[in-house]
């Protein structure tokens, strides 16, 4: 079977991510050996910053459960800021209205 560019060029993401075999990894090597452009390419395209862990898609279940906890807790700080905001006001009016 004749390795061609454009298996190379398929095979070259991973063999960069370092998620191919010994033996696709020995392949890949080789072929660059027979083709230096496309080996000046691999070293150029090695050298860029890859992506950190992407995230996973998460789940409708786990989706609707932040929201719900996102949603108790803006309510929480609702209720907290009412009460805080109660008790100033009640501070105020006590301060400035003089006892009957």
């Amino acid at each position: 079977m004749n390795i061609t560019r454009n298996i190379i060029l398929d095979l070259l993401p991973l063999y960069l991510a370092n998620e191919v075999s010994a033996d696709t990894r020995a392949l890949v090597e080789k072929y660059l050996e027979t083709d230096p452009e496309l080996a000046n390419v691999a070293k150029q395209l090695a050298t860029l910053e890859k992506p950190k862990k992407i995230p996973a898609p998460i789940s409708q279940d786990d989706e609707m459960t932040a929201y719900k906890k996102a949603r108790r807790r803006q309510i929480l700080y609702a209720i907290i800021l009412a009460g805080v905001l109660s008790i100033l006001a009640i501070s105020i009016l006590m301060f400035f209205l003089p006892p009957s």
